[in-house]
């Protein structure tokens, strides 16, 4: 089912790049551009990333800093 019919995007689309990490709409946005043109699919986008597991979502949601960590994280990456 298409989630954007602006840019013909589907939910196994969105629901793939929040498994490749994309935790929000505008990062859902930078990926495949789903939510830039007209907006009426964010809501749509917004349900299915829900609250799912996320671990930069996890972190801001517990007040932790998450740039930070998320820089860390990164750091590792690309250290190994």
């Amino acid at each position: 089912m298409y989630v954007c019919s602006c840019f013909g995007i589907t939910e196994q689309q969105v629901k793939r790049h929040a498994e490749d990490g994309a935790c929000t709409p505008r990062q859902i946005a930078s990926a495949c551009k789903a939510g830039t043109d007209c907006g009426s699919c964010v809501r749509r986008i917004q349900a299915l990333l829900g609250r799912g597991a996320c671990p930069r979502r996890e972190l801001a949601d517990q007040g932790g800093p998450v740039l930070s960590e998320l820089s860390r994280a990164q750091a590792l990456d690309e250290a190994a």
